[in-house]
């Protein structure tokens, strides 16, 4: 894990666009990895996981024992509706909320637990047919609707970039996703979170605003088959 590299990498980065570095954290995509690997990160201080699976999350919850009481689990993957019930309360954020329907889910949910689950809306920027995520223009009307539920809190916004060797494309896809958010927020709702940038175009994504990177290939290396 060539840690201190990588944080030199972001503070160039934010450093080009004026921000701190500081402002932007990393959270370690443990999905697929063992146990061990998300204790090794949590040790080195990455205390922000990302688990692409409700079930495989919650199965290394349950078997980390003395985890630190800072450790901050992140749902990134696809959360199907079914999974709502088992998902809030374990997660300090989910970055996948993507439809009215599921929103309902999670609020029926955390209501029943007696809690307020904060989360993301992700946005389907680039149109990409096989993945998931609110359309641009639909984008708006699920954050608001998500902030009129007494039991969801959204913090801002999540996109994933089309995997290409050109930086132009996810720039546009990033700086897109911080002109939805800002369309948002003059609604004087605070979304102070934008998730974006994973291990092949983080430094552009912290170029464009991004305030959590979801790192997982550039940390751990190509996840066990």
């Amino acid at each position: 894990m060539q840690l201190a590299a990588l944080r030199s990498r972001i503070a160039a980065a934010a450093a080009r666009a004026g921000r701190r570095a500081e402002d932007v954290r990393i959270v370690a995509v443990t999905k697929g990895h063992p146990l061990a690997r998300a204790q090794e990160a949590a040790a080195a201080g990455l205390l922000d996981l990302g688990e692409n699976r409700v079930q495989e999350a919650l199965a290394k919850q349950a078997a980390w024992t003395g985890a630190p009481p800072a450790l901050r689990w992140h749902l990134i993957g696809h959360l199907q509706r079914n999974k709502a019930r088992a998902a809030v309360g374990r997660f300090a954020l989910i970055h996948s909320l993507d439809s009215i329907r599921l929103a309902d889910a999670l609020e029926a949910a955390a209501a029943a637990a007696g809690l307020v689950q904060d989360v993301l809306v992700e946005v389907n920027v680039a149109r990409e047919p096989q993945k998931t995520g609110a359309l641009p223009d639909d984008a708006a009307a699920l954050v608001r609707h998500a902030a009129s539920l007494p039991h969801l809190a959204p913090r801002g916004l999540m996109a994933i970039a089309p995997f290409t060797p050109d930086p132009a494309i996810p720039r546009q896809v990033f700086r897109r996703l911080r002109e939805i958010r800002d369309g948002v927020a003059t609604s004087g709702l605070d979304l102070g979170v934008l998730s974006m940038g994973m291990s092949n175009d983080f430094e552009v994504a912290v170029e464009e605003g991004a305030t959590l990177l979801r790192l997982g290939t550039i940390l751990f290396g190509e996840r066990p088959t």
